[in-house]
């Protein structure tokens, strides 16, 4: 069943908060929530600077805060930034059917890879999530290519 734009707009904006959150934490403002109908499940943000994580990303910390659970299969995930590898593979895991993606201009992710798993993917292409990211980007390109697993930052 497709999402309303209602639960569209709650579960963007419960990541989008997510996000900020993290940022006001001097961490990357990559948030994520998983809604259930209606319902916000949980959320979560990228907490890899603050909690000196290897795996923190936004979208594992939203997984991890909705505990042990087994109605994921009917949950859509709200992410503010394309899914890295880790995450995208977290999602199949899981069985996580439904990903919307605020923006995948600063970070192309793997969503091929969820499609090719059957996983509908929707990116809407938001322009606020995209400018709060490229602002974080410019002004800390070291924790940005840290955090997609590269130091190389020509590429």
């Amino acid at each position: 069943m497709p999402l309303t734009p209602i639960q569209i707009a709650t579960g963007l904006k419960a990541a989008v908060d997510a996000a900020r959150a993290g940022l006001a934490q001097g961490g990357i403002p990559i948030g994520s929530s998983l809604m259930l109908g209606d319902e916000v499940v949980s959320s979560g943000h990228n907490q890899r600077v603050q909690k000196g994580s290897q795996i923190l990303h936004g979208e594992m910390s939203a997984i991890e805060n909705a505990g042990r659970r087994r109605d994921f299969a009917q949950m859509a995930l709200f992410t503010t930034l394309s899914p890295c590898m880790m995450c995208a593979g977290t999602i199949v895991q899981f069985g996580i059917k439904t990903v919307i993606i605020a923006e995948n201009t600063n970070f192309g992710g793997n969503e091929d890879f969820l499609r090719g798993r059957g996983i509908e993917v929707t990116v809407l292409d938001d322009p606020d999530c995209t400018k709060m990211m490229a602002t974080f980007i410019t002004a800390h390109p070291e924790l940005w290519f840290e955090d997609i697993g590269t130091n190389d930052q020509d590429l």
